[in-house]
């Protein structure tokens, strides 16, 4: 078969180091000769990697797509290699031979006879640009779903917020719902805090009427184990700290509860 790269290199990257195979093809009765070493997956391994490629004079680098490992490889050679990254389904080597030394030279042989396909890795522009859509997609994502489980807990204790509101993330609704987690559940005090909503008093009223439950918090258990000396002893101060330290509900904070 054709050799259209004499000097190819293979990397099989994984999470702690990689596997790289250097392949020089032979000539005349020089025979091939291919060379695996190992190399961490850290910046200053990763740039001792990369100039012993250069000095090497390797003219391809095939790198397998395994997660977002290869990243750091593909980033800080980039600029001075020729990098392909391929799929790792394209690759596949023989079975049974499924061994990261066998991958990196599976992946140099396919390098040197351009048996493989390059993926598209963007400019550093756009992977900028693409890193912080994914990421604002990913927030909204997350917000979304705790407005959901916010609801869903105010509808487990009869309280109909969001069927009077159009957002319950709001600033009027984030003061009534402040006064909820401040253990305030009468709907006349909740009501005076609807600011601007363009909703009646009665259907507000009604809406934030529900069923609550008093849970006991941590606050109450330390204040009961100080209170009780005789039975158990005055708690040593690294324990009382620790209680101190101990975040807890204010208390009188009452927690809603499903009426199941």
């Amino acid at each position: 078969m054709e050799v259209v790269q004499p000097r190819c290199a293979g990397l099989d990257v994984s999470k702690r180091d990689v596997k790289v195979c250097v392949r020089i093809q032979g000539r005349g009765s020089r025979p091939t000769r291919a060379t695996v070493t190992t190399w961490g997956s850290t910046t200053r391994q990763i740039l001792a990697l990369r100039d012993m490629l250069v000095e090497e004079g390797v003219g391809m680098v095939v790198i397998e797509s395994t997660g977002t490992y290869w990243k750091p490889f593909y980033y800080l050679l980039e600029d001075h290699l020729a990098l392909t990254l391929v799929n790792a389904r394209e690759a596949k080597t023989v079975p049974g031979r499924k061994t990261d030394v066998a991958d990196a030279e599976w992946l140099a042989d396919l390098g040197a006879h351009g048996l493989v396909r390059a993926w598209l890795v963007p400019p550093l522009p756009i992977r900028e640009l693409r890193d912080l859509t994914r990421t604002r997609a990913t927030i909204a994502r997350d917000r979304a779903r705790e407005v959901q489980r916010l609801e869903k807990l105010l509808e487990d204790a009869q309280i109909k917020l969001s069927s009077v509101v159009t957002d319950l993330c709001g600033v009027a609704s984030r003061r009534i719902l402040t006064a909820l987690m401040s253990g305030v559940t009468d709907p006349a005090a909740l009501v005076l805090l609807r600011g601007g909503l363009k909703v009646s008093v009665a259907e507000l009223n009604e809406a934030l009427t529900g069923r609550f439950h008093r849970a006991p918090c941590l606050h109450d258990r330390a204040s009961a184990e100080q209170n009780r000396p005789a039975q158990r002893g005055n708690p040593t101060p690294r324990a009382a700290d620790r209680r101190r330290s101990t975040p807890c509900r204010p208390r009188g904070t009452c927690s809603p509860v499903s009426l199941g």
